[in-house]
C-alpha cells in the first residue's frame, strides 16, 4: 500500500513541475533557478536529517548518494531547465516518459536487473515513439537542440537511478540532503560557465515557482521517489513517468496554451504503449545480490 501511495504522489507532483519550471524560467535564468532550488532543498533536508538524528551515509552508500546527486539531480535538472526554455512543458514530460525503458536497459548493462525480451522490445518501440515526437515538433519549429537537451536530461535521470540502486541505500532524508547539495554545485558551475546573472529573486513571479519546486519537487517528489527506488525494482519505480506526461500535457494546454504537433500525440501514445508492454513483462530477478537494503 505504501508503494502505491508513493507512486501516485510522485506522478501528481512531477506532472505539475514541468509547468512550474516553464514559469520560473520566465523570471530567473534557468541554471541559476535550478541552483537556488537545490540549495534551498539541501539546507532544509540537512536540517531534517539532523533533527531526526539520522547518520549521514559513509563508504559505498555515500558514493551512491554522490553519484545519484550528480546525475539524477545535477545533470538532469541542468539540462531540463535549459531545455524547457524552448521546449513546451508537456513535450518535455513526454520525453521523460522514456526514463523507465532507459533505466531497464542501463540496469541490465550494469548488472542490477536482468533484461527480459519484452522490455527490450518495448525500449526499441519507445525509441521509435521519440523519433516521431522529434519529427512532429521540428515541424512546428521546436529547436532540435532543445529536444536533444531534454532527452539527455531524461537519460541522466535513468543513469543516476541505476547508480543509486547498485549501492547500499542510506536513509532517505540523508540521501537527498547529500544529493541536492552535490546537484546544486553541479548547477552552479554550469550557471557560471553559461555566464548567467546571479541576482537573488525579488518578485513573486520568481519565488512562487522556486518555492513550489523546492518544497513539492525536491523535498517531496525526489524524497518519495528515492524511497520508492530503494523499496521496489528500479525499472518499475521509474514507471511513474507513464502518468506524468498526461498530467503535464493537460496543464500545459490549459494554463499556457501549449499545442503539441499532431505527430507528438502519436509519438507519445507509442511511448506510453511501450511502457505498458514493459509493465506486463515478468519482474526481472536481480542479476546479482543487490547491496541495497530497505529502510523505513
Amino acid at each position: 500500500m505504501r508503494v502505491a501511495v508513493t507512486f501516485v504522489a510522485c506522478a501528481l507532483i512531477w506532472g505539475s513541475t514541468f509547468l512550474a519550471i516553464r514559469f520560473g524560467n520566465e523570471a530567473v535564468p534557468p541554471l541559476w533557478a535550478a541552483t537556488l532550488r537545490l540549495a534551498l532543498a539541501s539546507v532544509l533536508l540537512f536540517g531534517i536529517t539532523r533533527a531526526l538524528g539520522t547518520p549521514l551515509p559513509r563508504g559505498r552508500a555515500l558514493r551512491g548518494a554522490l553519484l545519484w546527486g550528480t546525475f539524477a539531480l545535477g545533470v538532469n535538472l541542468s539540462l531540463l531547465y535549459v531545455g524547457e526554455q524552448t521546449v513546451p512543458s508537456g513535450i518535455s514530460a513526454v520525453l521523460f516518459a522514456t526514463v523507465p525503458l532507459s533505466t531497464a536497459l542501463l540496469a541490465a548493462a550494469f548488472g542490477v536487473e536482468r533484461l527480459v525480451s519484452r522490455k527490450l522490445f518495448a525500449a526499441v518501440l519507445a525509441i521509435g515513439g521519440v523519433a516521431v515526437i522529434f519529427a512532429g515538433e521540428l515541424g512546428v519549429a521546436v529547436p532540435f537542440i532543445g529536444l536533444i537537451t531534454i532527452f539527455g536530461a531524461a537519460s541522466a535521470a535513468a543513469f543516476g537511478n541505476v547508480l543509486l540502486k547498485r549501492e547500499p541505500s542510506p536513509p532517505v532524508f540523508a540521501l537527498n540532503a547529500i544529493g541536492t547539495a552535490v546537484a546544486a554545485a553541479v548547477c552552479l558551475v554550469a550557471s557560471f560557465l553559461a555566464g548567467e546573472s546571479h541576482a537573488i529573486p525579488t518578485t513573486g513571479a520568481a519565488w512562487i515557482p522556486l518555492l513550489y519546486l523546492t518544497l513539492a519537487g525536491s523535498l517531496g517528489a525526489f524524497v518519495l521517489f528515492s524511497w520508492l527506488v530503494t523499496h521496489w525494482t528500479v525499472s518499475n519505480a521509474s514507471l511513474v513517468g507513464v502518468t506524468v506526461p498526461i498530467i503535464a500535457l493537460i496543464l500545459g494546454g490549459v494554463v499556457k496554451g501549449e499545442q503539441p504537433a499532431p505527430l507528438t500525440y502519436l509519438g507519445g501514445a507509442i511511448v506510453i504503449i511501450a511502457i505498458f508492454i514493459a509493465v506486463r513483462a515478468p519482474h526481472p530477478e536481480p542479476a546479482q545480490a543487490s547491496a541495497a537494503t530497505a529502510t523505513d
